[in-house]
Parts: structure tokens; sequence; C-alpha cells
């Protein structure tokens, strides 16, 4: 199975995500309640939120990540060489926090996730 497949599954196993291609393109774009976690767009790797710019820049020090571009700092981007046990946690870490945000009723009427 491809990187991409792979990270599509990991995405997709997700309670309440869904997968969209918004601008066209072969965009995989992956959303909670409406809001985005994570995107596979026409560059090689995914993008996900971290929890603040520092993490990202750290991440971006350490896993070989690069700032995705388009977004806001505390976004990356995991090139398709990242292990992905590494990048399904970078997933779940992205879907919580953008969960998260989301309104209480929102998440209410969302499936229930034993997040990490």
């Amino acid at each position: 199975m491809a990187w991409r497949d792979d990270i599509n599954a990991i995405c997709a196993a997700l309670p309440g995500a869904e997968k969209s291609d918004p601008w066209g393109g072969g965009h995989d774009c992956w959303k909670i309640g409406g809001k985005m976690f994570a995107l596979h767009g026409m560059e090689p790797g995914i993008c996900v939120k971290c929890r603040d710019i520092e993490t990202a820049e750290m991440l971006r020090d350490t896993i070989n990540a690069a700032r995705a571009p388009y977004f806001h700092r505390s976004w990356i981007r995991l090139p398709e060489n990242t292990d992905l046990n590494e990048a399904r946690h970078r997933i779940q870490v992205s879907y919580g926090l953008i969960r998260s945000g989301l309104t209480k009723k929102l998440q209410a009427s969302l499936p229930q996730w034993e997040g990490r």
C-alpha cells in the first residue's frame, strides 16, 4: 500500500472524520466538524497542526518536517518518508486539537473518541 493510502486510512479511522477535495486537483482534505485537521496536497507529504509554533519548530528540527505552505506557523508538512507511527501520532494530535476547538454542542454530536 502506498504511503498516501496508509495516511488516508489513518485519517478515515478517526471518529467523524470526513474527506473532501475542496480545491480540486487531487487534494485529500480531512476535516472534523467542518474544520481541517490534515491535508495531503499537491506536494508530497501530509500537513498537520501542532499544539503551538514552538512545537512545530522543534519538529522541523528533529523529524525533518517542513513548514506547511499557506498555513499558520503551527502547522507542519511531514514528508512521505516519515515513519507511519510518527505520522499517525501527529495526525491524532492534530485531530484532537481541532476537535477540542469545536463548540461543545458540535463536539457532543460527534462519535466518541478516546483521544490521546
